[in-house]
């Protein structure tokens, strides 16, 4: 588990693999010597405080930040990528602001998610469709009406199904459970089993490091731009350190999402 594993290439299973990445706001470094690895089929989760680096993290893998470092992403080497690219290639995103078209319907948010597969005359995309709609029966009942219309936690599903109509292998998701009450993070949460067991693997950036810790497989830690602890989700959720900064009793509200 030393951080010098993740340096090598990669065992073919490993799916995203971030080495020595360094991101900088002018003078300012956001994250420096970040490595990080997740294997398909993995939940990979990474928490820490707020203002730690996490969505600078998500931005740079997404080719939304200059960066400065490696990405590989499926065994191919990326250097600030390009987003086209990799959505092309199988990697969604789920920004923290879900960034909806709130004058569209939500079926027809749903349908852009699919606007690359379309283009490239894969007509399969209206069985996914059908299965994003089994995932979130509640979309289906609002498929007409228009996205502003709907609650935090169903623009919440709208964002991750229309990401999902991508096909893509690798879901990242930024604070999912930000502004959302815990029942219905509790839901969310329960999607991300559904959908690790039909083969997508999710790197998941979040607050609520209970709730995160609870449905990973691995974890890191970041704090200050760096990665200051990485390992088994399990063992981290009982790992004295992470017990006093992240789950003490500051915290004791998130026990409720966790069961």
């Amino acid at each position: 588990m030393n951080q010098s594993q993740t340096a090598h290439h990669v065992a073919p299973n490993s799916l995203l693999d971030v080495n020595n990445l360094h991101v900088s706001y002018g003078k300012v470094e956001a994250l420096s010597d970040i490595q990080l690895s997740l294997k398909e089929g993995q939940l990979v989760t990474v928490i820490g405080p707020n203002g730690a680096g996490k969505s600078t993290l998500l931005s740079a893998i997404m080719g939304l930040l200059p960066s400065t470092g490696d990405i590989l992403f499926d065994g191919e080497h990326y250097t600030s990528p390009g987003i086209e690219t990799l959505v092309g290639r199988g990697l969604g995103l789920v920004p923290e602001k879900r960034e909806l078209f709130n004058t569209m319907s939500v079926q027809d948010n749903l349908l852009l998610g699919a606007f690359q597969r379309y283009r490239r005359g894969d007509k399969a995309y209206l069985q996914s469709l059908d299965e994003i709609y089994e995932l979130f029966p509640r979309l289906q009942e609002r498929s007409k009406q228009q996205a502003g219309t709907l609650s935090g936690g169903e623009r919440q599903m709208l964002a991750i199904g229309r990401a999902m109509m991508g096909k893509p292998r690798l879901l990242m998701l930024d604070e999912p459970s930000l502004g959302l009450a815990p029942l219905i993070t509790r839901e969310i949460f329960r999607i991300f089993n559904d959908l690790r067991s039909k083969g997508v693997s999710i790197l998941l950036v979040e607050q609520n490091a209970r709730a995160a810790l609870n449905v990973a497989d691995y974890a890191y830690v970041l704090e200050g731009g760096k990665i200051a602890m990485h390992g088994v989700a399990s063992d981290l959720a009982n790992d004295s350190r992470v017990i006093d900064a992240y789950l003490g009793l500051a915290s004791k509200h998130q026990d409720i999402l966790s069961n």
